[in-house]
């Protein structure tokens, strides 16, 4: 039940947002003018460029999750955690509805390391700071934009952006300081306790295990040191998606460029559709719009919306190949498996690696 309801969101997603961006006849023409005057050797130069940025981007992101890590006693060597980590992005961009959110946490317990649950709250605390990055970009960027020709959907965008992940940075203090009681007080919100309190027993039980994945938070060293290789992490990031303008002659600038990443990661934290098609496109889209002047939400048939639309594409394209030829590398290293990648996907069986994970570490590395 759970799948279908997650394959169900997910196709739904998919069916919008294609929706949302399928070119019509005039765009299409337009598209085929824009890509066919596009040449190589012009090309060639930032596409190189935005490759080599991607290595810096992956290897950031990848390694920086051993400073979360660190406060549970667990230090992941380099290639292991490449080869994790690698195929973990490979699978949330596969999987709908963030289920491959599930697999890196799912791999590093299989790994001897620590739990699933402990691994995810590690996961969970990466992707609320990374949220709070973002959310401030968007925020700062559009409220310099802000005036009576903004769109409407700009600011309530980017109050609602910075709203919710500052909720999930007080639940994460919260849990920190008083973990039974917040969760208890998070589960009677939905009622659980009430109408299935099997099942809201079990949740608390996973809840206060992945709260020990919220350690870091209480280590200063290893929080700076994650949140320095974040902002490198975003900073490549953003440069590469500006590089990456020049080569399709978009006049966006720097700021732009760091505004339309902010809401592209704040679109795809969303349930995602399969290989976020479609919803890379209609959030890369908009970010565009608000900075190379054109209206992507009345049917813009110009040149420069055709210019954007192939960026976008391009993009996404580009993005998907990454990951998924990364994803593949990790899987042909010794450290990961299919077999792993598919019992991975939930974290189910932490009862037996939390036991494993409370042993001292040369007594896992041993068992290894």
């Amino acid at each position: 039940m759970r799948l279908a309801i997650n394959l169900i969101l997910s196709l739904g997603m998919l069916a919008l947002c294609t929706w949302l961006v399928w070119p019509d006849a005039a765009e299409r023409a337009n598209l085929h003018v824009v890509v066919s005057g596009l040449r190589w050797a012009d090309v060639a130069p930032y596409l190189a460029g935005y490759l080599v940025l991607q290595i810096a981007v992956h290897l950031f992101r990848s390694l920086r999750w051993n400073y979360l890590l660190a406060p549970l006693g667990v230090r992941v060597p380099a290639g292991p955690l490449l080869a994790i980590s690698s195929v973990g992005f490979m699978a949330i961009l596969a999987l709908p509805a963030r289920l491959g959110e599930f697999v890196r946490p799912g791999l590093l317990r299989k790994g001897g390391y620590t739990s699933a649950s402990a691994a995810l709250g590690t996961v969970a605390v990466e992707r609320i700071v990374d949220g709070l990055v973002i959310s401030l970009v968007v925020f700062a960027a559009f409220f310099a934009l802000r005036g009576s020709n903004a769109p409407d959907w700009m600011m309530p965008t980017a109050y609602a952006a910075l709203g919710v992940f500052a909720a999930a940075l007080a639940f994460l203090v919260f849990a920190m300081w008083r973990p039974e009681p917040t969760v208890r007080f998070c589960l009677r919100l939905t009622l659980l306790p009430r109408f299935a309190p099997r099942l809201a027993g079990a949740i608390e039980h996973r809840l206060l295990d992945m709260i020990r994945g919220f350690a870091a938070l209480g280590h200063g060293k290893s929080l700076f040191l994650f949140l320095i290789w974040s902002v490198a992490y975003w900073g490549i990031n953003g440069f590469s998606m500006w590089l990456l303008a020049l080569a399709f002659h978009l006049p966006l600038s720097l700021v732009g460029a760091y505004a339309t990443m902010g809401l592209l990661g704040v679109g795809i934290a969303l349930p995602n559709s399969p290989g976020l098609v479609g919803q890379f496109q209609w959030f890369t889209l908009h970010g565009l719009s608000l900075y190379i002047g054109f209206d992507v939400s009345g049917g813009d048939h110009s040149l420069l919306y055709a210019q954007a639309l192939a960026y976008a594409i391009a993009l996404h394209l580009l993005q998907v190949v990454w990951y998924v030829a990364m994803g593949a590398i990790g899987l042909a290293t010794p450290w990961v498996s299919f077999h792993d990648l598919w019992t991975a996907r939930t974290p189910a069986g932490d009862s037996a690696a939390a036991g494993a994970a409370e042993l001292p570490r040369a007594t896992v590395e041993t068992s290894r």
